[in-house]
């Protein structure tokens, strides 16, 4: 019988309200026999279930108006003065400090809670909750929400969340539930210094959020995380997606040309946050950072309670560097982004715009771009000496070479990659695959001496592309096995750290080995497969990832998925995690099940209807079943999940993805000419382009890809 104090277990915040039986045994010891294994565990104490309430406000971006009679706008600004009438034992909050008072209304006591004046701001701003959570009022509130559509929203002092933006355990967070939360807030509280400065319309959404997203990664810095870095594989590689395309829009746009509320909400886009955020580095680090940081504190000066528009932040920064205008012009008020191309042996350069679905050369006018910090003037001396342009991935464009020099890159990366720059190493492949189809597939060999993440992650994101592209033709089995081998010796470096339950000490190391056991385990490694089947018993919770969840789920049956639920449904650490796992079941009818749930609120909730269709989509025998589902309930969906529009085109682009056949794009051109879709009429016209695209490129490559992929088994 063990001795000694009994370790403790630590039960869930939160549990559902309903009667448990609980059968403790004297001495019960874990199925695994080990070192810190093998010891018994012994439950005491009480536990009470609280059911609590809480009503809030979302009203951006105009729904202020359905509260009270206003002008929302937001170049129309007020002071607003909020009085709350609720019940006792509960609590109201808004933007500023308020005070409550005990009244009697109609024979029955209510508390009125009055707010101190607001700042001059426009109505979206506005927010109030009301709830029996006890909260001690500050200036400046943040407040995690259990069911909001929104990530988060910057009401001006009173930030909401969505919970998992908020909140997390510190025992049991991955790095990435640290992280998120940590940018998360860094956003928001950005928000509130960008708040002084409004746009003038929502023509100019990007100036605010292009500016937060790219200041977000500056606010964690002195959490020690090389965050900076990560901006080019999150912001800047996924804008040049959505900007290849033709039905994209410039970050800036005439204001005649947004009217409409749902105008308004396809400009909560990938190229509003990102792009924006990506013109705004390129800009700082054309200025200096401190240079560009100095001309930002001006702005806020200068503009504080105003609205501006773009060009009011031209000037200003004009101020510590000149011709900021004339640089920034095309990069704001044009579609697209230029590819470079440079001819190593004459020194030429030319330049035009990419598209995804070229049709003809499309010159752009970005004669304004300053070469001479972008692309310096270099003399190569000798002919074995290789070029690199746009270090570090500062230009918003990609860089095309002449053969030659491409080969000479591909050669350096296989004898030391560490000589080429961590960014350049991922961007040169992201370049390579969507404007030297030949070299990448060359490129990627070098990863299996590289253990860095952001290399990594940028072959991965293409990878996964491909896999889609083919995971329903012959090409997949050779693409598995060419995973298979490269990953390898990746899975092995982490693999000291997966065994130990510990974690490697670098912030994008972490990443990275949940990248070996994600590739590893889903491709079929038997090392690694090993390792999942006592995961949950040998783990840190750190590192026990979707991944090794899907596995155990995938290879079950019915009982396994209902386990799986029940589990869903009792779990806070891992209820996430457990949430897409439950998606990688091969039985068609507990999808179809799965997706009947989506629409019940009592089993997935609202906030989670989006993200959990589009895992159920990203599998193979999930993506038609998806497709359909969406189809035939986007009326309802539409209706019932209005407050969240702004996801409702993220959730047409990943029930789509695959597509990649005449057939599915005859069935996305039926559906624009027979139905309105609305709030995601855009995502669907950039759906059909991109679907035409894949098409093409299918037709073209599909027995190139899988020679080159069988010639390197």
């Amino acid at each position: 019988i063990p001795t000694g104090l009994p370790p403790t277990l630590r039960l869930p915040d939160n549990l559902i309200p309903e009667s448990y039986k609980v059968y403790l045994q004297p001495h019960l010891y874990a199925a695994i026999t080990n070192n810190y294994t093998n010891q018994s565990f012994v439950f005491t104490g009480n536990s009470t279930v609280r059911v609590k309430f809480l009503a809030t406000s979302l009203l951006q971006p105009t729904d202020a108006r359905k509260v009270f009679p206003c002008f929302d706008e937001p170049a129309l600004k007020a002071v607003f003065h909020i009085t709350i009438i609720h019940r006792p034992g509960t609590v109201a909050l808004s933007n500023e400090i308020g005070e409550a008072d005990t009244t009697e209304i109609d024979g029955e006591e209510w508390i009125v809670t009055t707010f101190a004046e607001t700042p001059i701001m426009s109505a979206y701003l506005l927010a109030f909750t009301v709830s029996d959570f006890m909260y001690k009022s500050k200036s400046s509130d943040q407040i995690a929400l259990p069911d909001i559509s929104a990530g988060a929203m910057e009401n001006w002092g009173f930030v909401s969340y969505q919970e998992s933006g908020l909140l997390y355990d510190k025992e049991t967070a991955s790095t990435f539930d640290q992280e998120r939360v940590a940018t998360m807030i860094s956003h928001e509280l950005w928000f509130q210094v960008v708040n002084l400065v409004p746009m003038r319309w929502w023509n100019d959404l990007w100036l605010n959020k292009g500016f937060v997203t790219y200041m977000s990664y500056i606010g964690v810095e002195a959490a020690g995380w090389d965050l900076r870095d990560l901006i080019v594989l999150r912001e800047i590689q996924t804008a040049f997606l959505v900007d290849s395309l033709n039905s994209s829009h410039p970050l800036s746009l005439q204001e005649n040309y947004i009217q409409t509320f749902s105008e308004i909400i396809d400009l909560f886009d990938e190229i509003t946050y990102r792009k924006g955020a990506a013109v705004l580095r390129m800009l700082a680090t054309f200025m200096t950072e401190d240079a560009f940081m100095k001309g930002i504190k001006t702005y806020l000066y200068k503009f504080h309670y105003n609205n501006t528009v773009y060009k009011d932040l031209w000037n200003c920064l004009q101020e510590t560097k000149e011709d900021v205008e004339a640089f920034m012009s095309t990069w704001i008020e044009q579609v697209g982004y230029p590819v470079i191309t440079i001819i190593t042996q004459t020194g030429e350069t030319s330049q035009e715009q990419f598209l995804l679905k070229q049709t003809g050369a499309l010159d752009l006018n970005y004669n304004q771009t300053k070469k001479a910090i972008l692309l310096p003037h270099i003399e190569i001396q000798d002919k074995d000496e290789w070029l690199l342009a746009n270090v570090n991935g500062t230009g918003f464009f990609r860089v095309n070479y002449d053969e030659e020099n491409w080969n000479k890159l591909h050669m350096q990366l296989e004898r030391n990659h560490h000589v080429i720059p961590l960014i350049n190493r991922g961007q040169l492949i992201d370049d390579a695959f969507n404007i030297a189809r030949n070299i990448f597939f060359q490129l990627t060999n070098h990863l299996i001496n590289d253990t860095e993440y952001i290399p990594w992650k940028s072959a991965l994101k293409i990878l996964d592309h491909l896999i889609l592209m083919f995971d329903r033709s012959e090409v997949y089995g050779p693409i598995m096995k060419y995973l298979r081998k490269q990953i390898t010796q990746l899975y092995k470096h982490f693999e000291k750290y997966t065994l130990n339950r510990t974690i490697p000490e670098k912030h994008t190391d972490q990443y990275n080995q949940v990248n070996a056991i994600s590739v590893a385990c889903s491709n079929g490694l038997p090392e690694c497969i090993e390792m999942a089947k006592i995961a949950p018993l040998r783990l840190n919770l750190i590192i026990v990832n979707y991944t090794i969840y899907c596995s155990a789920i995938a290879s079950g049956d019915e009982y396994d998925w209902e386990f799986a639920w029940k589990e869903y449904q009792r779990a806070t650490v891992a209820k996430d995690k457990l949430r897409y796992a439950l998606s990688c079941t091969k039985e068609i009818w507990l999808l179809n099940r799965y997706l009947q749930y989506t629409l019940n609120p009592a089993k997935i909730r609202k906030m989670d209807l989006v993200s959990t269709i589009n895992c159920i989509a990203k599998k193979v025998a999930g993506q038609p079943l998806a497709w359909d589902f969406v189809r035939g309930h986007w009326s309802f969906i539409t209706q019932e999940y209005g407050a969240g529009a702004i996801s409702l085109g993220s959730l047409l682009d990943a029930v789509t993805k695959r597509f990649s056949t005449d057939v599915e794009l005859e069935e996305l051109q039926r559906e624009q000419e027979e139905d309105d879709q609305g709030l995601a009429a855009r995502t669907l016209e950039q759906v059909i382009e991109r679907t035409e695209a894949n098409i093409k490129w299918v037709k073209e490559n599909k027995q190139i890809v899988k020679e080159w992929f069988m010639g390197e088994l």
